[in-house]
Protein backbone atom coordinates (compact mmCIF):
# COMPACT_ATOMS: atom_id res chain seq x y z
CA UNK A 1 0.00 0.00 0.00
CA UNK A 2 1.63 3.38 -1.00
CA UNK A 3 1.96 5.74 1.75
CA UNK A 4 0.67 9.18 2.56
CA UNK A 5 2.03 12.60 1.82
CA UNK A 6 2.25 15.51 4.72
CA UNK A 7 3.44 19.19 3.22
CA UNK A 8 3.80 21.65 6.07
CA UNK A 9 4.11 25.26 5.38
CA UNK A 10 4.60 28.60 6.76
CA UNK A 11 6.09 31.72 6.71
CA UNK A 12 9.36 31.98 8.78
CA UNK A 13 9.23 32.23 12.29
CA UNK A 14 5.98 30.67 12.53
CA UNK A 15 6.78 27.38 14.21
CA UNK A 16 6.88 24.89 11.57
CA UNK A 17 9.80 23.03 12.03
CA UNK A 18 9.44 22.82 15.81
CA UNK A 19 5.91 21.50 15.04
CA UNK A 20 7.46 18.86 12.46
CA UNK A 21 10.19 17.76 15.27
CA UNK A 22 6.79 17.26 17.63
CA UNK A 23 5.52 15.45 15.05
CA UNK A 24 8.54 13.12 14.10
CA UNK A 25 9.25 12.46 18.48
CA UNK A 26 5.49 11.76 19.42
CA UNK A 27 6.33 8.14 17.35
CA UNK A 28 3.69 8.63 14.66
CA UNK A 29 4.70 6.72 11.55
CA UNK A 30 6.24 9.82 9.05
CA UNK A 31 9.71 9.48 7.35
CA UNK A 32 11.10 13.20 7.12
CA UNK A 33 12.13 13.94 3.41
CA UNK A 34 15.16 15.23 3.52
CA UNK A 35 15.74 18.75 0.71
CA UNK A 36 18.93 19.34 -1.46
CA UNK A 37 20.71 22.26 -1.43
CA UNK A 38 23.98 23.99 -3.21
CA UNK A 39 24.55 26.06 -0.48
CA UNK A 40 27.47 24.59 1.97
CA UNK A 41 27.18 22.54 5.17
CA UNK A 42 27.43 24.34 8.21
CA UNK A 43 28.52 23.60 11.45
CA UNK A 44 27.80 19.84 12.27
CA UNK A 45 25.49 19.49 9.13
CA UNK A 46 26.01 15.77 7.57
CA UNK A 47 25.33 15.16 3.60
CA UNK A 48 21.78 12.74 3.78
CA UNK A 49 20.62 13.90 7.39
CA UNK A 50 20.45 17.62 7.58
CA UNK A 51 20.58 17.65 3.65
CA UNK A 52 21.69 16.61 0.51
CA UNK A 53 24.42 18.87 -0.39
CA UNK A 54 24.99 19.48 -4.38
CA UNK A 55 27.27 21.59 -6.19
CA UNK A 56 25.10 24.32 -7.98
CA UNK A 57 26.13 22.68 -11.05
CA UNK A 58 24.76 19.18 -9.99
CA UNK A 59 21.72 21.07 -8.92
CA UNK A 60 21.44 22.70 -11.84
CA UNK A 61 22.04 19.19 -13.74
CA UNK A 62 19.01 17.77 -11.86
CA UNK A 63 16.53 21.16 -12.25
CA UNK A 64 17.19 20.27 -16.35
CA UNK A 65 16.40 16.36 -15.40
CA UNK A 66 13.32 17.19 -13.80
CA UNK A 67 14.58 15.57 -10.83
CA UNK A 68 12.55 18.13 -8.37
CA UNK A 69 8.95 18.16 -7.09
CA UNK A 70 10.08 22.21 -6.37
CA UNK A 71 12.81 23.92 -6.05
CA UNK A 72 13.93 27.43 -5.45
CA UNK A 73 17.24 30.09 -5.96
CA UNK A 74 17.33 31.59 -2.83
CA UNK A 75 20.45 33.42 -3.37
CA UNK A 76 22.93 33.30 -6.25
CA UNK A 77 23.60 30.09 -6.51
CA UNK A 78 22.17 28.84 -3.48
CA UNK A 79 19.19 26.54 -4.30
CA UNK A 80 17.07 24.76 -1.82
CA UNK A 81 14.76 21.78 -3.06
CA UNK A 82 12.51 18.63 -3.00
CA UNK A 83 14.16 15.75 -4.58
CA UNK A 84 11.03 13.70 -6.83
CA UNK A 85 12.75 10.19 -5.96
CA UNK A 86 13.58 10.93 -2.11
CA UNK A 87 9.17 11.45 -1.99
CA UNK A 88 8.44 8.86 -4.28
CA UNK A 89 10.64 6.01 -3.11
CA UNK A 90 9.67 6.52 0.45
CA UNK A 91 5.76 6.36 -0.55
CA UNK A 92 6.47 3.74 -2.84
CA UNK A 93 7.80 1.65 0.31
CA UNK A 94 4.34 2.91 2.44
CA UNK A 95 6.16 5.24 4.05
CA UNK A 96 4.27 8.47 5.37
CA UNK A 97 6.64 11.13 4.27
CA UNK A 98 6.49 14.53 6.09
CA UNK A 99 7.69 17.77 4.12
CA UNK A 100 8.95 20.79 5.48
CA UNK A 101 8.79 23.25 2.70
CA UNK A 102 8.22 26.58 1.65
CA UNK A 103 4.42 28.27 1.08
CA UNK A 104 5.17 28.35 -2.83
CA UNK A 105 6.83 24.69 -2.74
CA UNK A 106 4.23 23.43 -1.03
CA UNK A 107 1.09 25.03 -3.57
CA UNK A 108 3.56 23.27 -6.04
CA UNK A 109 4.18 19.78 -4.65
CA UNK A 110 0.54 19.94 -3.69
CA UNK A 111 -0.80 20.76 -7.89
CA UNK A 112 1.57 17.42 -8.83
CA UNK A 113 -0.10 15.10 -6.02
CA UNK A 114 -3.41 16.75 -5.62
CA UNK A 115 -5.97 14.71 -3.17
CA UNK A 116 -2.98 12.35 -2.48
CA UNK A 117 -1.26 14.94 -0.38
CA UNK A 118 -2.42 17.21 2.97
CA UNK A 119 -1.24 20.64 2.80
CA UNK A 120 -1.13 21.91 5.98
CA UNK A 121 -0.42 25.77 6.91
CA UNK A 122 1.03 26.86 10.08
CA UNK A 123 0.22 30.30 10.41
CA UNK A 124 1.42 32.80 12.92
CA UNK A 125 -1.44 34.95 15.08
CA UNK A 126 -0.64 38.34 13.23
CA UNK A 127 2.64 39.97 11.72
CA UNK A 128 3.39 42.03 14.90
CA UNK A 129 3.23 38.35 16.57
CA UNK A 130 5.89 37.01 13.84
CA UNK A 131 7.73 39.72 13.74
CA UNK A 132 8.64 39.93 17.47
CA UNK A 133 9.23 36.20 17.50
CA UNK A 134 11.97 36.74 14.62
CA UNK A 135 13.25 39.38 16.79
CA UNK A 136 13.28 36.93 19.94
CA UNK A 137 14.94 34.16 18.20
CA UNK A 138 18.17 36.48 17.57
CA UNK A 139 19.36 35.29 14.25
CA UNK A 140 18.81 37.62 11.99
CA UNK A 141 19.99 40.98 11.37
CA UNK A 142 16.92 43.68 11.41
CA UNK A 143 17.39 43.48 7.68
CA UNK A 144 16.57 40.09 6.95
CA UNK A 145 14.08 40.28 9.53
CA UNK A 146 12.06 43.20 7.52
CA UNK A 147 12.47 41.13 4.11
CA UNK A 148 11.23 38.19 5.94
CA UNK A 149 8.65 40.31 7.30
CA UNK A 150 7.84 41.47 3.17
CA UNK A 151 7.89 37.55 2.17
CA UNK A 152 5.42 36.62 5.26
CA UNK A 153 2.71 39.13 3.92
CA UNK A 154 2.93 37.29 0.59
CA UNK A 155 2.71 33.82 1.88
CA UNK A 156 0.10 34.38 4.24
CA UNK A 157 -2.46 35.31 1.18
CA UNK A 158 -1.55 31.62 0.06
CA UNK A 159 -2.89 30.01 3.10
CA UNK A 160 -6.07 30.14 1.76
CA UNK A 161 -5.30 27.64 -1.12
CA UNK A 162 -4.05 25.17 1.56
CA UNK A 163 -6.03 22.12 3.01
CA UNK A 164 -6.00 22.96 6.74
CA UNK A 165 -4.72 26.54 8.02
CA UNK A 166 -3.51 26.20 11.78
CA UNK A 167 -3.47 29.31 14.05
CA UNK A 168 -0.19 28.99 16.12
CA UNK A 169 -1.29 31.31 18.76
CA UNK A 170 -0.22 28.79 21.59
CA UNK A 171 2.10 26.17 20.02
CA UNK A 172 1.21 23.48 23.08
CA UNK A 173 -2.20 23.65 20.66
CA UNK A 174 -0.42 23.60 17.43
CA UNK A 175 1.27 20.66 18.12
CA UNK A 176 -2.14 18.99 19.23
CA UNK A 177 -4.11 20.24 16.48
CA UNK A 178 -1.58 19.12 13.85
CA UNK A 179 -0.96 15.99 15.63
CA UNK A 180 -4.76 14.86 15.50
CA UNK A 181 -4.84 16.18 11.84
CA UNK A 182 -2.15 14.05 10.71
CA UNK A 183 -3.05 10.94 12.74
CA UNK A 184 -6.66 11.27 11.09
CA UNK A 185 -5.29 11.46 7.35
CA UNK A 186 -2.87 9.03 8.07
CA UNK A 187 -5.54 6.53 9.31
CA UNK A 188 -7.57 7.04 5.98
CA UNK A 189 -7.38 4.27 3.25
Amino acid sequence: MKGKLIILSAPSGSGKSTIINHLLKEGLPLEFSISATSRPARGNERNGVEYYFLTPETFKEKIGQNQFLEYEEVYSNHFYGTLRSEVEDKLAEGKNVILDVDVAGGLNIKKYYGDDALLIFIQPPSIEALQKRLELRGTDSPEVIQDRISKADYELSLAPHYDIIIVNDDLEIAKKQTKEIVKRYIKQI
